[in-house]
């Protein structure tokens, strides 16, 4: 399962009249999900949800993002870092559990997803930027959460908030999180913690997508940009 990235950031430069000067930041920078990006377990599965902004630089490169990315059936994962390495890294995981898939003629568990995403974030931590969160239902453990922040550290966790927007709600999410909270406190959870970090981090924007992953299948929801949750700024 190593995978050594070969990823090179190189300067662009432009030309004019024969003289070369440095291109623009938003021009020349590396995409970036800059994000913030949730999921929680509940009794029945889990509920995930992140923005939608990818930025180079200070621009804004794409308003509408799908950051939830399918890896398996019934396993998602939530992609903040650079938007290239973290696709590369789903697309391996996704390959390698086809391929356990077909050889056991079972589904993988939620917990060796994990794994084997942090096997490639560990093992390539100097030369990729990816801070995933790994949530899905699976029949030996039912709903399940694993954190892996840069670095490659993976641990599970009954909710966990990513990306550059998670630093403003942390202390949100810990006086609002309960043990306990059906489907439906759950998706408000995750939509107002959201919410709530697009509002002041300005790398997270656009809409927010949910998802409510059980036994039965994964249910997707957006929330478009002009019928976010409001508080004091409204």
């Amino acid at each position: 399962y190593y995978y050594k990235s070969n990823l090179r950031i190189t300067t662009m430069s432009l030309f004019e009249n024969d003289i070369a000067y440095d291109a623009p930041e938003w021009l020349t920078g590396e995409h970036m999900t800059g994000t913030t990006i949730m999921a929680v377990e509940f009794a029945d599965g889990v509920v995930f949800g992140a923005d939608s902004r990818t930025s180079t630089g200070t621009y804004v490169a794409n308003r509408v993002t799908d950051k939830l990315t399918q890896v398996s059936e019934k396993i998602y994962c939530c992609r903040s870092g650079s938007a290239a390495d973290t696709q590369a890294i789903a697309d391996y995981v996704k390959f390698y559990l086809d391929l356990q898939e077909n050889e056991t003629d079972e589904d993988p568990t939620v917990e060796v997803a994990s794994r084997i995403f942090q096997l490639f974030c560990y093992q390539n931590r100097d030369s990729l930027s990816a801070s995933i969160i790994c949530a899905g239902w699976d029949k030996v453990k039912g709903g399940q959460v694993f954190c892996l922040p840069l670095g490659g550290m993976c641990v599970r966790m009954p909710f966990a908030v990513g990306g550059s927007g998670s630093t403003y709600i942390y202390g949100h999410c810990d006086s609002t999180y309960k043990e306990g909270m059906n489907e439906k406190d759950c998706l408000k959870f995750v939509s107002d913690a959201v919410a709530l970090a697009m509002h002041r981090d300005g790398s997270s924007g656009g809409m927010i997508r949910l998802a409510v992953l059980t036994k039965d299948g994964c249910r997707r929801m957006n929330i478009p940009g002009d019928q976010l949750p409001t508080f004091w700024s409204k």
